[in-house]
């Protein structure tokens, strides 16, 4: 069982697919020395149009970039500045690839009936809402809802600086359920809890055994 990452960065995703029994390859424009799996130094999109390069792969996961649309970027987009949007083009790649797909991205991004998963939903001490995208049927989890604040400290934010006064790359980590990555690669990160959850329901729609 194989499945391919575009736009990996350092691995989150990778890593919950991983988990739940893919051998993975990650594919990203920049290198990325902390990805823990096999890499590609390639651009995304080109790799898309390569149906012969994708056959080998159960599934596709892309995380294009999200400025266009995240709340860190607001106050960019409202003075002007303009990010790139490969969120469509992407979709229509991997529709015409006929392989099954997921497409990540933050709250506010159009994604078609996405699936919303959140750390509180697997124990995790970060809330970093995220909607997933696909042409498999990945079931919605019930949301649960936060016992504490950031505030307080029960919860961290794993952005910028650490807006949330906990600089501990440690603290991080742990909330993130990752050990591997600087600090700055856990600002761009995904809990690798939720594509885990993502890559057991993969297997069951695919047909594998040893469903865990």
């Amino acid at each position: 069982m194989k499945g391919l990452d575009l736009f990996c960065k350092a691995g989150g995703c990778s890593m919950g697919y991983n988990l739940a029994g893919f051998s993975m390859l990650g594919v990203d424009i920049e290198p990325q020395p902390n990805y823990p799996f096999e890499f590609v130094q390639a651009n995304a999109l080109e790799i898309l149009k390569d149906h012969s390069f994708l056959e080998e792969f159960d599934f596709i996961h892309a995380s294009p970039p999200c400025q266009a649309y995240s709340r860190v970027s607001l106050q960019h987009r409202e003075k002007g500045k303009t990010y790139p949007d490969l969120l469509e083009p992407v979709r229509k790649l991997l529709i015409a690839s006929g392989k099954p797909y997921i497409i990540e991205n933050v709250q506010n991004a159009p994604l078609i009936n996405p699936v919303i998963l959140e750390g509180t939903m697997f124990s995790l001490k970060v809330i970093r809402r995220r909607l997933f995208e696909s042409n498999v049927m990945i079931p919605q989890p019930p949301r649960v809802k936060a016992t504490g604040t950031v505030k307080n400290g029960d919860y961290v934010t794993c952005v910028g600086n650490g807006c949330d006064g906990i600089n501990r790359i440690s603290v991080w980590k742990e909330a993130m359920g990752i050990n591997w990555m600087t600090k700055k690669e856990l600002t761009q990160a995904i809990p690798p809890a939720y594509t885990r959850y993502i890559g057991k329901h993969l297997k069951w729609n695919l047909g594998f055994s040893g469903y865990i």
